[in-house]
């Protein structure tokens, strides 16, 4: 008999487990239906012996110490700085939207300075920013709203930006200096042998059993009457009581070219052309010498596995309802993206698994007795 089932072995159920194993010293079963530890962040190399991320890439970047320096307790760091362009007008180009964008795509020589005069003076006053479309033309006017995010943000969603909440563009900002960077973080490195041997690392504890290939309702009840931490579709659990959660879907093409290289940088979006959205090259990213180079041609869709909850109003009404419900739902944690139908970056779902660990120290008493009496034991949702 376990004392823990935990229901998906991605970022957020392999903290818990491993927190719960190591710190409180219980067993632990981590259940996931998929074939391999790690989620989305799962890698490996190829047949052609190139590392490669199974489900597009994955590039750590955070601004949270304790987050950083917990998982460096099992992984090494190669720096690196995630630089992506756009192919817009038949050009490349930096995005983020840069002072080098701008006086590439249109021919000038602008300054910083100048640069936000030509900005403002293209910008459309928006009376409430609501929409993803208003995010960016309010800031930068309709014609680079058109050529860079519209597209891309049709394709990815399937849905037009105006129909999209704010926080879809607002993602990506527009900068006034030559900054390429696509982030800022303090901290910005990737697993030096990769996040699957990060997560083994995390996982290699003799309290953490791991069921992979399973789905956790075929589990007999004895295993599942423990406490559970479950971090899989929040409307799944609930047997889709009040109808399914849209989410957009990912296809991967995955290609090994007879090249050294195949691009000058990790990422190359299509906002404008392509049934793809983006080309990913991932020696950029691993650091791997090798005479080939394998690419992930990324195709949104609307079925398949789910990826990225769909931001608007009538899909978060409907979160709450199963919100709602798990609030009263004993003994059960809710954590993660997809239990909390939230895109969150994957320092985020650690920072909010090391939160939902401390609450649960709080709150329940160890099996060996050592933690303080606890309040009843109640779900756990949302980031901390």
């Amino acid at each position: 008999m376990h004392d823990w089932l935990i229901v998906g072995a991605g970022f957020a159920g392999s903290v818990l487990a491993e927190r719960i194993a190591r710190v409180r010293g219980e067993r632990v079963l981590l259940v996931d239906k998929r074939d391999h530890i790690g989620g989305n962040a799962y890698d490996g190399l190829n047949a052609d012996g190139l590392m490669i991320h199974r489900y597009g890439p994955h590039i750590f970047h955070t601004n949270a110490k304790p987050v950083f320096d917990y998982l460096s307790d099992f992984t090494a760091w190669r720096p690196y700085e995630h630089r992506v362009l756009a192919e817009v007008d038949g050009q490349r180009v930096p995005i983020p939207i840069n002072l080098d964008t701008i006086n590439r795509l249109y021919g000038l020589d602008l300054d910083s300075e100048a640069l936000k005069r030509w900005f403002a003076a293209r910008a459309e006053p928006v009376a409430e920013i609501r929409t993803a479309e208003d995010v960016v033309v309010a800031a930068v006017g309709r014609e680079l709203y058109e050529k860079f995010f519209q597209g891309y943000t049709r394709k990815q969603w399937g849905r037009d930006p105006s129909q999209l909440d704010k926080s879809v563009t607002a993602r990506v900002p527009t900068r006034t200096d030559r900054d390429d960077r696509y982030f800022t973080d303090t901290y910005q490195a990737m697993p030096k042998h990769g996040y699957t041997a990060m997560f083994s690392a995390m996982l290699d504890h003799p309290n953490i059993t791991l069921a992979l290939d399973t789905d956790y309702r075929s589990l007999g009840r004895p295993a599942r009457a423990c406490r559970t931490v479950f971090t899989g579709p929040i409307d799944t659990y609930f047997d889709t009581c009040y109808g399914p959660l849209p989410y957009r879907s990912l296809r991967f093409e995955h290609v090994t070219r007879d090249v050294a290289w195949h691009q000058p940088v990790g990422v190359v979006n299509y906002p404008q052309s392509e049934d793809y959205t983006r080309v990913t090259e991932y020696k950029h990213l691993t650091g791997q010498s090798h005479p080939r180079t394998a690419l992930t041609y990324e195709y949104p869709a609307a079925e398949g596995d789910p990826y990225y909850p769909i931001p608007c109003p009538e899909h978060q009404a409907l979160f709450k309802r199963y919100e709602r419900r798990a609030l009263d739902e004993r003994r059960v944690w809710f954590v993660g993206r997809l239990a909390t139908y939230r895109y969150y970056n994957m320092d985020q779902i650690v920072g909010q698994a090391l939160a939902t660990f401390r609450r649960i120290e709080a709150q329940v008493p160890r099996r060996d007795g050592r933690s303080r009496p606890a309040p009843a034991e109640q779900a756990a949702t949302g980031p901390a």
